[in-house]
């Protein structure tokens, strides 16, 4: 039994002009590619800038801390219940006067606001069942959100408060 080895070298291929081509066309082909992936991607989930514009939003920061301090003065304690269910998710609001009497004549509205994407957020419809307490529901909601209440008396804004919560 004999064993045969050849040792033929392999010849180099060459490089031509048209391979320096079609390289160069291939790679900013796969770039460009992988840039409209990226931008299609970005631009499909992105769900809307907080605010419109700056500059007005700017000038209205000066009537949020003056409406922040009327709201101190004021000393109302507002709870909150949120609890998610089979047929939705439920939203108590109990608000009461510096001695604990209940509120009346209140307007109340509720928020679920989704802290990356604005396209899902939530309203909730909320009614005065009793003086000071209100309730409303949504459908259901699980994960992180911001709760954000509002209570105003004859279309003035007398309390808001936002916070977060984490819903199961």
């Amino acid at each position: 039994m004999s064993i045969r080895t050849d040792n033929v070298a392999r010849q180099p291929r060459e490089v031509t002009g048209r391979m320096v081509f079609v390289w160069i066309v291939g790679f900013f082909a796969i770039v460009a590619l992988v840039n409209a992936v990226m931008i299609r991607a970005a631009v499909s989930t992105f769900g809307g800038v907080e605010t419109e514009n700056a500059y007005q939003a700017g000038l209205a920061f000066e009537r949020e801390i003056a409406a922040a301090a009327a709201q101190d003065a004021l000393h109302w304690s507002v709870q909150a219940r949120v609890a998610a269910g089979t047929g939705g998710t439920e939203l108590e609001v109990i608000a009461t006067d510096a001695v604990g009497r209940p509120l009346t004549g209140l307007t109340a509205t509720g928020r679920l606001v989704h802290p990356t994407d604005k396209r899902v957020d939530h309203v909730v419809a909320l009614r005065e069942r009793e003086p000071g307490r209100f309730n409303g529901a949504t459908e259901s909601v699980v994960g992180q959100w911001a709760l954000v209440i509002e209570l105003s008396r004859d279309g003035t804004r007398m309390f808001r408060s936002r916070n977060r919560l984490f819903v199961r």
